[in-house]
């Protein structure tokens, strides 16, 4: 698909100046030039346009308010002063995968002042022996290039530091805390299913004691009988040998 149609396709209805982010990967410039893209994009603060056969961008139109632009896998080999020149509050640039081959092709982004973090993987740059300390000593304004700064520290992640903000608006906070009373609830739930096993643990106990304590009651009385019935049997052969004596006198 061309450039030209993807960039219509991609407005939704919607005018160039609504427009604060743009992705047009892998559609197809006719010339190796940026096109559909107008001054009329004026609030456009995210640019991708990966693996669209660029050679140059020499024609890409002011975005005075782009702050993201990725251009990996095409064939820009330089020629970068146009970055500058259009789109100077450029804080992440990716160019990996491209033609940049030498520390020259880069000294363009100099005047990119608020430049954060520089790509250049799977350039041919950075076969060139110390490369990271030369675009650092170069780019003295680059605090991450390829995901790293000076000390390989990696780069933090866009998307993980939007959540984080979300947080602390709030909403982190708060399905943290809903996470928690689910694992309270849980506990409770829990407890309460362990006590009530317990009472009736308690319950059968307390009846198979009662049971226990009944049968020896029982067993107290019946031998209280047998007592009782042996006693009189004894007094009773006792009065029979007193009557036996009787007689014989």
């Amino acid at each position: 698909m061309e450039m030209k149609k993807r960039i219509s396709l991609e407005l939704r209805n919607r005018t160039p100046a609504e427009v604060a982010e743009l992705v047009v990967d892998n559609c197809r410039t006719s010339d190796g030039e940026v096109e559909g893209l107008t001054d009329d994009f004026k609030e456009l603060e995210f640019l991708s346009m990966v693996n669209v056969g660029l050679t140059s961008l020499a024609k890409l139109p002011s975005l005075p308010k782009l702050r993201k632009l990725e251009l990996s896998d095409n064939n820009i080999s330089g020629h970068l002063e146009t970055l500058s020149e259009k789109s100077p509050n450029l804080t992440y640039l990716n160019l990996s995968g491209n033609k940049i081959k030498e520390l020259s092709n880069v000294e363009a982004l100099q005047n990119l002042k608020n430049l954060k973090s520089l790509d250049l993987f799977n350039c041919e740059i950075t076969t060139l022996e110390e490369y990271r300390e030369s675009i650092f000593e170069l780019l003295p304004q680059v605090t991450y290039l390829d995901g790293f700064d000076q000390e390989d520290n990696e780069a933090p992640d866009s998307e993980a530091d939007a959540d984080d903000d979300e947080g602390e608006d709030g909403a982190g906070p708060t399905g943290d805390y809903d996470d928690e009373d689910d694992e309270e609830e849980e506990e409770v739930s829990e407890g309460r299913e362990v006590g009530l096993s317990y009472l009736m643990k308690e319950k059968i106990q307390d009846e198979e004691d009662d049971d226990d304590y009944a049968e020896e009651e029982d067993g107290k009385e019946k031998a209280g009988v047998k007592g009782e019935k042996r006693k009189r049997d004894a007094e009773d052969e006792g009065e029979d040998d007193e009557d036996d004596d009787d007689d014989d006198d």
